[in-house]
């Protein structure tokens, strides 16, 4: 029977206490300390690298609150930050995420902090697998190097967060003698390319257990790295062999990369592992990050808290032409903003949208799932703040109460994996690079690969299997004109593909565009929305977040702070 690596977010030193004692060696230590060097053997560097893994969903102890700062989907820094989706809620409630959503983050933000605490927690897990390697005898050559190969893989991934948020940070490995005294000063791409191009060259295409990092998304996040930096020519490479030899497909229809019955499907290429009602309080192993990532209480569903509602802009996105295209050359203005009816006794919006809209967002008067209508306001915490849609890729059908979560307030915890990278991923990615240094005609063919996808898949309906919408999408007719529309296109395409799954706000900095579309969203949807009224991005200091004020506080040697501060904060 296949298994699954499920991320365990209790702290991982009690995890260890636990396995300890069915092993025969729990003598007389210091209270609360495992001998570090009990691991040093095939079981124990095992149990070390499942605390690494545990590491990547965000919650690696304490409360699911203080894990929304660190959640893998990374909904608040990629999402709520751009103009996919508004902070939600009520103005007053987790009023630190304000700060996030309105670009006025200050060093001593609590998210600031947490985010940074729970990544580092990674690193240091990685860390000490890789400092006990050499101690282990029990292991074959090959099993070592898949081990290291996984550590370090992870050991990326944390800094690559860490990286896109903070911007520079101190890198700390195996080999640190005294973390406190390292500064911040370089950006550790190189480092973390080290890190991920060993994990491609040394880890197998397919593992038994899920949710192991393999070489497919080693070489996927490779990828990603290099397009960071702008290095197209050796994305390129890279993502090809991924696309073609990979063996992934797409799935037939966009709402299946979604659902829990399709968890690690065919298109997923690294998948994290949520579970529920696993004999865990709370579920803290569906990721705590999420929790309140879910439709109000109100709402009726049995979830909390209102938080992470899609905006008007990403809802105006999806509207498309009579010849089934986006409206690329549109100025998005406050007469674009969609109507819909506050009680979601009808769709008033009647002109054509992408069918992935509604697969996105939970929008009124249109299906939620299996849950009913979508009621409007009534469905939402605080219209005026959130808006009246709510999100739907990570929620639950009714129908399967049985894997959601049941034993705490967060009862939108389910058990929806999170697809970290697909094909449709690779694709859209691919097709960039071929627009930046390849071919236009492969960039289009690649692009029309994934709307001809969405053009096939299931639309939403009502319950006498008429469309709740007027859904229409259709490939582009002919080779992208120049390299400024396909570019556009392909940017486009990325944000309704992939909306609201938290890589919008690093896509808009890494494209160098951040100001200019940030500062027109906050100007349009501040028309409706209080809470961004009178807000605004600042270029060359809002594209990365401050180094939190207690770290640099804490960074001292000879008595000076060694960390240093972000420009503008």
């Amino acid at each position: 029977m296949k298994t699954r690596i499920v991320l365990y977010t209790l702290k991982v030193s009690l995890a260890f206490i636990f396995w300890a004692c069915s092993n025969d060696w729990y003598t007389i230590k210091p209270k609360g300390e495992a001998d570090f060097g009990t691991f040093a053997n095939q079981k124990g560097i095992n149990a070390l690298l499942i605390g690494a893994y545990a590491a990547v969903d965000g919650a690696v102890g304490g409360s699911e609150v203080e894990s929304y700062a660190s959640a893998v989907s990374n909904w608040l820094w990629g999402s709520v930050q751009s103009d996919d989706a508004y902070k939600g809620s009520a103005p007053s409630s987790q009023f630190p995420m304000n700060a996030i959503e309105q670009h006025t983050l200050e060093p001593f933000n609590t998210y600031l902090a947490n985010h940074w605490i729970n990544l580092y927690d990674g690193v240091s897990r990685t860390n000490d697998v890789i400092r006990l390697l050499p101690e282990i005898n029990d292991m074959s050559a090959e099993e070592l190097r898949f081990v290291e190969a996984q550590a370090k893989f992870l050991r990326a991934h944390f800094y690559f967060e860490l990286t896109i948020v903070h911007g520079k940070v101190p890198y700390i490995d195996e080999n640190t003698e005294n973390a406190s005294e390292v500064p911040n000063d370089h950006l550790l791409w190189a480092e973390i390319e080290a890190d991920m191009k060993f994990a491609a060259d040394n880890l197998p295409s397919r593992w038994q257990d899920k949710g192991r990092a393999t070489k497919w998304a080693a070489k996927t996040y490779l990828a990603r790295i290099y397009m960071f930096q702008q290095r197209f020519t050796e994305a390129r490479p890279l993502l090809e062999d991924v696309y073609q030899n990979g063996g992934f497909t797409l799935m037939l229809s966009y709402e299946q990369n979604y659902l829990i019955e399709f968890n690690n499907n065919a298109e997923s290429i690294f998948e994290i592992q949520y579970a529920v009602n696993d004999g865990f309080v709370g579920s803290p192993n569906a990721g705590w990050g999420d929790a309140g990532a879910f439709p109000a209480a109100n709402a009726g569903l049995g979830t909390c808290c209102g938080y992470f509602q899609p905006s008007h802009s990403l809802v105006s996105a999806h509207r498309v032409g009579e010849d089934g295209l986006p409206l690329l050359n549109d100025v998005y203005s406050p007469d674009d903003i969609l109507t819909y009816s506050p009680t979601g006794t009808e769709v008033t919006y009647k002109d054509p949208v992408d069918p992935r809209l509604d697969h996105t967002v939970g929008r009124p008067g249109v299906p939620y799932l299996d849950w009913g209508i979508h009621k409007g306001h009534a469905w939402v915490s605080d219209v005026n703040n959130g808006g009246p849609y709510t999100y739907k890729k990570n929620m639950f059908k009714q129908a399967e109460r049985s894997l959601a979560n049941s034993s705490s307030w967060a009862g939108g915890l389910n058990a929806n994996n999170f697809r970290k990278f697909r094909l449709g991923h690779v694709i859209l990615w691919l097709a960039e690079c071929e627009a930046e240094v390849g071919s236009l005609e492969r960039a289009t063919q690649l692009v029309n690969i994934i709307r001809n996808r969405a053009k096939n898949s299931n639309v939403v309906q009502f319950d006498d299997g008429t469309p709740a919408a007027k859904y229409k999408v259709e490939p582009y007719p002919a080779t992208f004109g120049s390299k400024e529309f396909a570019l556009n296109a392909i940017r486009h395409e990325m944000r309704i593909e992939f909306a609201m799954e938290g890589i919008r706000f690093f896509d808009l900095v890494r494209w160098g565009i951040a100001n200019t579309v940030l500062n027109h969203y906050i100007a349009v949807d501040g028309s409706r929305m209080v809470h961004l009224s009178g807000r605004s991005f600042i270029q060359g200091q809002h594209e990365i977040a401050p180094i939190p004020q207690r770290e640099i506080d804490l960074s001292l040697k000879e008595g000076q702070p060694v960390l240093k501060q972000n420009p503008g904060y």
